[in-house]
């Protein structure tokens, strides 16, 4: 019993240590406020709020949304193959992807697929 103490103790005693050693040898700044400012977007935090920004940001965003949405749509179709009308399953997702690859199209039409810099 009384060796388990000593090795408790021993153990504290190590990590103490240790983590005293790291908050010494680290560099960090305190006076350093742009690492703690948030991060919205890719906007400046410390400049006029009411800056407007490009409308093709706002663009990039709708169509990655789409997307996303996308994928959660077509995953459960895939899961949903083992049915026994897999005609339905057939026709359901040929329209969904047609409806995909239309809207692709209409994008690239408009030039909303250009990445602007």
């Amino acid at each position: 019993m009384i060796i388990l103490s000593l090795m408790f103790i021993l153990i504290l005693m190590i990590l103490t240590c240790l983590m005293l050693f790291s908050i010494i040898i680290s560099k960090k700044k305190i006076f350093d406020r742009e690492k703690f400012s948030p991060f919205e977007c890719g906007f400046d935090p410390k400049s006029f709020t009411r800056t407007p920004f490009s409308i093709h940001f706002f663009i990039i965003t709708i169509i990655f949304l789409i997307f996303d949405v996308e994928i959660s749509i077509i995953l459960p179709m895939i899961l949903s193959f083992k049915i026994n009308n897999k005609m339905y399953w057939y026709i359901s997702s040929t329209l969904f992807m047609v409806i995909l690859i239309i809207g692709i199209f209409y994008e690239w039409s408009l030039n909303l697929m250009n990445w602007k810099f």
